[in-house]
């Protein structure tokens, strides 16, 4: 039996993220980030590490918790977070608490934009943090060739620049400002602008879009080739960046944000704890239901629970639906943008937390597993039993030549290969799908039952209507409709009929009912077209062989038997012909490959 930590390391999900190392006093020794938090995790455990300061810090982890993100580069800035709060023992502290640059629209009349390290709350607009300090250079080298603006940092109040206290600076004079500090540029000009820089900022290419290729152009018509690649060049490097994280954001302080995610017998809760503007805590836990509460009461429940645990004195919280918890706490339910970018945040991570549960379940309680998607396929698909017993038909042809079928079964969700069956189509002539299913289907169902073998519980039909039709038509003749579910699955749109009913079902995308159904169908299609190939090419050798006047079948199977194909038995000399059939059959097998 596996232990508490192998089990968390043996099913965390192949996303990006940080991961956290608690020790037997359930303090954070270790924090990190991962491009894929499995393997990276896994390399703790499956290595023989060569620093001793590393073994050390394996041997001490209990526990480990982790926070699946959006992309790298916020797995970077949450790590960069954690460690700054908690200073874990075994991460490298940086000593001058050095933090990432951010873009800055200053708030202040004609706004100047740089950057900077440190973000005040002042009214100002931030933007970032940028992992790639080169990014920053990059997008204000743009702003700077699009849009003329001052770098002066002159009180630019109307009554000063009346009064002509200001006097224009050089870079007026080398067309890099359009000089407002005289008042040769109006503010509603300069703040047009300053929109524009927003959304390049923001990502938001598609209105500058036509700016930046007229800029181009005019370059290329003035033979400025160097100036028109560089502004090309520039805008390369920007197109892969991020302009808002998740994890940082300045617009969202001292917030607390609560999710869930529920099935049938338990729920699965997240919190974040954001304060000046970054996560910088995350707990996701398993609620087990006791009178089918709904998704809002366990919510309420797991959100008064845990700001009393982790003592949390925010005023406002974010949910992604309406919970009552009094008049002292503010709630708000975002309908877009970052707020809402961070409730989804959570969402997902209570999403993975509950695949991780489920993965653990599949390893320690098999049967327990197998009840639970067993129940979730009998709820999805309507039927009156848990399909224990599933099998799966699939017809197989090339323009009517060699049609064969195929039927897989699955026992408990998983393929019973030993009761695999091909069939032979023996009463269809031509490529008719429809009467091969019908022939198949009773042919397996009419064996079961002079057998006395038991049925399935489901059937599935690889195709539509017509197929399933088909199907119907044997199940009627052997007494069985009605007795055992059926369904037909058409590829295109995945769609799940059933009989008598032309409107098709649609199971979600992403639902495990769905996917064992199509690893029913696929492992169906795989074993007859492999059944199928082989029938086609072992005709195609023997027929090679029948042509030999005065060979039957026996001599081709026993020559088959030894040389293995028809080009080995071409190859072969009298002598080797000989052993195999005798003089008389060698000398015409021999005689037919060599008469030239």
């Amino acid at each position: 039996m596996p232990t508490a930590l192998e089990l968390q390391v043996k099913t965390l999900p192949d996303s990006p993220g940080v991961y956290q190392y608690f020790d037997k006093d359930d303090v954070i020794i270790y924090v990190g980030k991962a491009k894929n938090l499995k393997k990276r995790v896994s390399s703790y455990f499956t290595k023989n590490h060569d620093n001793g300061k590393t073994r050390i810090l394996v041997k001490k982890i209990v526990r480990i918790e982790h926070v699946v993100v959006d992309t790298e580069t916020d797995a970077l800035l949450l790590e960069n977070n954690l460690i700054k709060k908690y200073k874990p023992r075994y991460n490298i502290l940086l000593k001058d608490d050095k933090s990432y640059p951010w873009i800055c629209i200053k708030k202040e009349r004609f706004p100047r934009i740089f950057s900077t390290r440190r973000v005040i709350k002042d009214g100002s607009e931030y933007f970032g943090p940028y992992t790639n300090v080169k990014t920053v250079y990059a997008l204000l080298d743009l702003i700077k060739e699009l849009y003329p603006l001052r770098t002066c940092n002159y009180d630019l109040h109307e009554t000063k620049i009346n009064a002509d206290k200001y006097k224009v600076c050089l870079e007026y004079h080398l067309g890099n400002c359009k000089g407002p500090c005289e008042g040769l540029q109006t503010e509603e000009n300069y703040l047009r602008d300053i929109k524009a820089i927003r959304d390049i900022i923001k990502g938001n290419f598609k209105e500058s879009l036509e700016q930046f290729h007229q800029i181009m152009l005019d370059f290329a018509t003035d033979m400025k080739f160097e100036e028109a690649q560089k502004i090309k060049e520039k805008l390369d490097s920007l197109q892969n960046y991020q302009a808002k994280s998740t994890i940082v954001n300045p617009s969202i302080n001292n917030v607390d944000i609560f999710s869930i995610i529920s099935d049938e017998t338990h729920g699965y809760a997240n919190f974040f704890k954001v304060m000046n503007g970054a996560i910088v805590q995350s707990y996701t836990t398993e609620i087990k239901k006791k009178l089918d509460e709904t998704d809002k009461e366990l919510l309420e429940l797991f959100i008064i629970e845990t700001r009393q645990r982790f003592n949390s004195l925010s005023r406002e919280i974010y949910v992604p639906f309406k919970v009552n918890l009094g008049e002292h706490i503010k709630v708000t339910v975002p309908k877009l943008g970052d707020k809402k970018r961070i409730v989804e945040l959570s969402e997902r991570n209570a999403k993975y937390y509950r695949q991780e549960q489920f993965k653990q379940i599949k390893i320690v309680d098999p049967e327990r597993h197998v009840k639970r998607i067993m129940g979730q396929i009998q709820k999805d698909l309507r039927l009156h039993e848990e399909p224990r017993h599933i099998e799966c038909f699939d017809n197989s042809n090339i323009q009517g030549t060699h049609p064969v079928a195929a039927c897989v079964v699955f026992k408990d969700g998983k393929p019973s290969k030993k009761e695999y069956r091909h069939f032979n189509i023996k009463t269809v002539e031509g490529p008719d799908d429809f009467a091969s299913m019908e022939e198949v289907v009773y042919r397996r169902y009419k064996r079961l039952l002079e057998e006395e073998k038991s049925l399935p519980q489901l059937i599935v039909i690889d195709g539509g209507k017509g197929q399933l039709s088909s199907a119907l038509k044997s199940l009627d003749i052997l007494g069985l409709r009605g007795k055992i579910a059926i369904i037909g699955i058409a590829k295109r749109l995945e769609e799940i009929y059933y009989p008598g009913d032309s409107v098709p079902l649609y199971l979600d995308k992403k639902s495990e009912s769905l996917k064992i159904i199509q690893y029913l169908r696929n492992e169906a299609h795989r074993f007859g077209i492999t059944f199928h190939r082989n029938k086609r090419s072992k005709s195609a050798i023997q027929s090679e062989l029948e042509e030999i006047p005065d060979i039957g079948k026996q001599t081709i199977t026993n020559l088959l038997r030894t040389f293995k194909s028809a080009k080995r038995v071409k190859s072969a000399n009298l002598d080797e012909l000989k052993e195999v059939v005798g003089l008389s059959r060698a000398q015409k097998i021999y005689q037919y490959y060599h008469k030239k």
